[in-house]
């Protein structure tokens, strides 16, 4: 190799780091109202650049004054880009441009040298936008705005919509994204761009681990030197599976770190890929493998719990158990702890609903604040008959047992009152408070529908003629097998229901720790090519009809609203 071959150190490279804060985001319309810029080498600030801009032909809105704290007034005697532009172009040359959203701020550097006639001087552009996004994916991180990528990192500066103030977080932010890059080995300029040729080459270094791997369904676990579970999945031919893992097709950056740190990939064979999913969906739940996001702590879930008071209240939970939902009606899982609370303040509106936690029987008890504004009904708002009170939440068990109309009415109206009033950000959390109190109200649905059966065979038939089997008790996977082509599935079957695994009848008022094998085995038994063999009880046709349902209602509730 000649010494030319082994590429630029990072650092003895010299970056610009830029910011733009601009009149709106259009650079052909809009203009240029500051410039933050810092010069570094080696992880050492050797200059920074920062001036505001007048615009030309172009005025600050009260929307970007507020977002950025710069007013028309802070730029009346600033000098115009005619004058600053030159003095960057000097202070960026010869070194690598940096930017987050590389793309906009280069663009209105590029839009301004066109309008003046000044060459532009076609530097590397580094973003640190995609960087992250290459080692950083979003379970990671929630996003990859410079404000949360700073907090990431722990940067000495927090972003604050002013020129230096963000090109100094975006300095932290790309010194830690180095960090991060030197431990894959990437640690020349000219590497950055081919990061995806060198973690391919690093992972094909492993593919041997999937040489004697079986094609056939079932679950693959990825181990360390110590045996320790790193990841598991599932596939329908495990040796084509983990083969990809060692492919320029596999580009999540967490993937690469774990195959990297990979020494052994166990099989368990399946008897058919339904099986292999739910065995992956169990393991996971059980061994909590760091590198896999999905189907861990299956006992945590949100959920909105009707009390068991004299005068009912809902309660937002989670990790519900038998005690705390002994009236059985309960609502969820919701995605997240806000998604609960925000469906349970719309239906706190909808229905007169008791919101305050005080005992009517207390002798301290007094109306609550949120009763003087109409929001707890019950003996705050001067019912104290719990048979009238409980009469008037008809309409949210029955949303509780699947039927919406009433909340479908009230949240129209509920949203049209807002709209109304022209609070529309209000009207567009109530309006996805509809959404996902509806997705729970199908899910909660369907799910019951698959285990009120006590058995229910299923069978599928497969591209050679044979059949994939399960037989599903109480919604869990019993047992599951195959038939070759040509043979009578009638005596596998037989023989699967008498070794099926044993599973506890189905109680409605228990909670569940296996909704997500439940939702595997309703979309097998949805999917239009599995049919049920028999079942113990009346088959709908389709366990998730539910969900369809959900679908219709949404579609015309958002056509109204």
């Amino acid at each position: 190799m000649a010494l030319a071959d082994l590429g630029t150190p990072l650092h003895s490279v010299e970056f610009v780091v830029v910011d733009l804060e601009t009149t709106g985001a259009h650079s052909t319309e809009n203009a240029i109202t500051e410039i933050g810029a810092v010069r570094v080498r080696g992880g050492e600030v050797i200059g920074e650049f920062q001036t505001l801009v007048r615009p030309v032909g172009s005025v600050i809105t009260p929307f970007v004054s507020r977002l950025t704290g710069i007013t028309n007034g802070m730029v009346v005697d600033a000098p115009v880009i005619e004058s600053v532009l030159p003095s960057f172009l000097e202070f960026m040359r010869g070194a690598v441009l940096v930017a987050h959203n590389a793309p906009f701020d280069v663009g209105f550097l590029r839009a301004a040298c066109l309008r003046l006639d000044y060459p532009w001087p076609g530097p590397r552009v580094l973003d640190t936008v995609t960087l992250a996004r290459k080692v950083l994916p979003r379970p990671e991180v929630n996003n990859h705005k410079l404000a949360t990528l700073a907090s990431y990192f722990g940067t000495d500066v927090q972003p604050d919509h002013r020129a230096l103030s963000d090109a100094r977080a975006t300095v932290g932010v790309l010194h830690g994204l180095f960090e991060i890059y030197g431990t894959y080995g990437i640690t020349t300029l000219e590497d950055l761009s081919t990061i995806r040729s060198a973690g391919w080459s690093r992972r094909r270094r492993k593919a041997h681990l999937a040489d004697s791997l079986p094609h056939a369904p079932g679950v693959y676990t990825f181990l360390d030197g110590s045996r320790r579970v790193l990841y598991i999945g599932s596939s329908g031919d495990i040796a084509s599976r983990v083969r990809s893992y060692f492919t320029e097709s596999e580009t999540r950056g967490r993937m690469t770190e774990m195959v990297t740190a990979a020494q052994e990939v166990s099989p368990l064979l399946c008897a058919n890929v339904l099986e292999s999913r739910v065995r992956e969906v169990r393991l996971i739940g059980e061994l909590q493998p760091p590198y896999n996001r999905r189907s861990k702590r299956p006992d945590v879930r949100h959920w909105l719990v009707e009390t068991g008071d004299e005068f009912p209240r809902l309660s937002a939970i989670r990790s519900i158990t038998h005690a705390r939902v002994g009236s059985g009606r309960f609502i969820g899982p919701f995605r997240s702890a806000a998604a609960a609370r925000d469906a349970k303040a719309l239906l706190e509106t909808i229905f007169p609903l008791k919101s305050c936690t005080q005992s009517p029987r207390s002798a301290r008890f007094t109306p609550c604040p949120a009763s003087q504004v109409g929001r707890c009904h019950g003996p705050c708002g001067g019912e104290w008959d719990p048979d009238v009170y409980s009469e008037s939440l008809e309409g949210l068990r029955r949303l509780f047992a699947g039927r919406p109309h009433d909340f479908l009415t009230g949240a129209g109206q509920r949203i049209a009152a807002l709209a109304e009033q022209e609070r529309f950000e209000a009207a567009g959390v109530a309006r996805d408070s509809v959404g996902s109190t509806l997705t729970a109200a199908a899910r909660f649905a369907s799910r019951h529908a698959l285990r009120v059966i006590e058995e229910i065979v299923g069978a599928e038939r497969r591209a050679d003629g044979g059949w994939d089997i399960a037989i599903i008790c109480h919604g869990r996977l019993a047992a599951a097998g195959t038939c070759p082509p040509g043979v009578s599935p009638l005596p596998v079957i037989e023989a699967l229901r008498q070794t099926a695994e044993y599973v506890a009848p189905y109680d409605p008022v228990a909670p569940h720790t296996t909704d997500e094998e439940t939702d595997v085995l309703i979309a097998w038994m949805s999917n239009g090519t599995a049919r049920p063999v028999r079942s113990s009880r009346p088959w709908c046709g389709d366990p998730a009809g539910v969900e369809s349902a959900r679908a219709a209602w949404m579609s015309r509730f958002r056509a109204a609203h």
